[in-house]
């Protein structure tokens, strides 16, 4: 995994999104870094959309519609979730700066969300950057067991529903590949990039605050 610090240079929104079209994406070393690092890693994860995989059990959850769905409803409770502490780590990379940039492309209409919510309450949810026909996930939280993943499933689905064809999660951990994740060397990442870049998609494929039920969401998904 290769680095560059950013202090020779200020990052903005347009600069970001250069970046990630280069196959490079922005870290801080935790939540009180007030600079960032370039991040391209040697192996990229990604989701084969054409691949993904969803257990039985799970399946049944997303069908079952007891979670409520929504999208690019409340990018700050998401990206707040998203850098609290959890079981699985004491610390967090998602620093002001980096909450602070996200928030611009949000309201620029390039990074989005997918909530999920419980009697109104957010319990999980997921936020990423779009750019043309590619997707790249930021991070994931869930406050309710299987929320994550319900949101990953109907963000897979509105992905191929709207005619994407890279799905990037930066690395693969053992929760993602249980879905399907694999590593892909550089060079072979970097052609996918490419012509994830000559076209676009259609994020809006269901229309914003559309209710998508778990059955619509699953036939998507072969």
């Amino acid at each position: 995994m290769s680095r560059a610090s950013d202090r020779a240079l200020e990052i903005t929104p347009e600069i970001l999104l250069r970046a990630y079209a280069a196959g490079i994406f922005p870290m801080a070393e935790d939540a009180d870094d007030p600079s960032l690092f370039w991040v391209e890693p040697r192996e990229r994860g990604i989701i084969p959309l054409e691949g993904f995989h969803v257990g039985k059990r799970l399946a049944r959850t997303v069908r079952s519609d007891q979670f409520e769905i929504r999208v690019d409803e409340d990018f700050d409770a998401v990206i707040a979730g998203c850098a609290a502490p959890a079981f699985d780590r004491e610390k967090t990379w998602i620093s002001r700066r980096i909450r602070e940039l996200y928030g611009e492309l949000f309201d620029a209409g390039y990074c989005h969300t997918v909530e999920v919510y419980r009697d109104n309450r957010l319990v999980g949810g997921l936020y990423g950057v779009r750019l043309r026909s590619a997707f790249f996930g930021e991070s994931m939280f869930h406050a309710e067991r299987d929320a994550s993943k319900v949101a990953l499933v109907h963000l897979v689905a509105r992905l191929r529903r709207g005619g994407f064809t890279l799905l990037d999660t930066q690395f693969v951990t053992p929760h993602l590949a249980q879905f399907g994740a694999i590593e892909v060397p550089r060079r072979n990442y970097k052609q996918m990039l490419r012509n994830a870049m000559e076209f676009d998609a259609d994020w809006d494929t269901w229309p914003q605050g559309k209710i998508v039920s778990g059955e619509e969401i699953l036939a998507e998904i072969p």
